[in-house]
């Protein structure tokens, strides 16, 4: 078992799912059950994933959880490109996510591939 709340990946997808939370508030409010929603579910699905699998029984378990939290930045990042597309958010604000979800997206490549050794 792992202390997630250590895990510097950790830290830095709460901070990110703090920071969508912020801008969807400048989303059109009629995006309420759509993209926010999305968005939403996505970025809290990145920081969840890592604790539960944290939690499991063994490495392996946490590999795999850790796979699921990637493949959410990954749908996160996506949303956000379309909202940059659509003109619905600021670009910079959008690159400024997107660059944090790279870093976060490294942090977990590399320690997913130190958990295998």
């Amino acid at each position: 078992m792992h202390n997630f709340e250590k895990l510097l990946f950790w830290q830095k997808s709460i901070e990110l799912a703090k920071e969508v939370y912020i801008v969807c508030a400048e989303l059109p409010k009629d995006e309420k059950f759509g993209l926010i929603s999305q968005i939403k579910r996505s970025a809290v699905s990145i920081p969840s994933n890592i604790a539960e699998g944290a939690g499991r029984n063994n490495d392996s378990e946490f590999y795999h959880f850790l796979g699921i939290a990637n493949a959410s930045s990954f749908e996160l990042q996506t949303q956000l490109i379309l909202t940059r597309e659509l003109n619905l958010l600021d670009a910079q604000k959008v690159n400024s996510l997107i660059s944090n979800i790279n870093e976060i997206q490294r942090m977990i490549y590399t320690f997913k591939s130190n958990l295998k050794k």
